[in-house]
């Protein structure tokens, strides 16, 4: 299963050449895995993604120029790797049949008290795994 986030576009987001700058992209990615870990999560009755998690990797395949538009762009989300202390996202930007970005995050939950990586609770585990593809790896 994947997670689906409409990411709005604002004109700010253009470069001097004219389309959305790469470092952008970033923030079109957390946007979407915040939607996916927080918003999407909450609402199925998982919290435990509240409590912390960082990004230890990114890594992102710029296939083609996106320029601003009133239409969202679609952000499909999936995972690649689900391990006890870490987790890979795997996205893809896109209209359509077009993609503009591939990319992963590996994401490592943290426990915000203790300043420490902690492990997956059962309950982030069993929300996740819903959402685990290991044939449909980005890149």
């Amino acid at each position: 299963m994947r997670h689906i986030y409409a990411c709005p576009l604002r004109w700010s987001d253009m470069d001097a050449f004219g389309h959305v700058n790469n470092v952008v992209f970033l923030r079109y990615l957390e946007e979407a895995r915040i939607d996916f870990t927080f918003t999407n999560a909450g609402e199925a009755g998982e919290k435990a993604f509240s409590e912390g998690s960082v990004v230890a990797r990114h890594e992102i395949d710029y296939l083609r120029p996106l320029v601003y538009r009133p239409t969202p762009v679609t952000i499909e989300t999936w995972l690649t790797q689900l391990r006890n202390a870490s987790f890979t996202v795997s996205y893809e930007i896109k209209d359509g049949d077009t993609v503009y970005v591939r990319a992963s995050t590996v994401v490592v939950p943290y426990d915000l008290a203790a300043g420490r990586p902690r492990r997956l609770t059962v309950g982030e585990r069993a929300f996740l795994s819903d959402y685990l593809d290991s044939a449909a790896v980005a890149a």
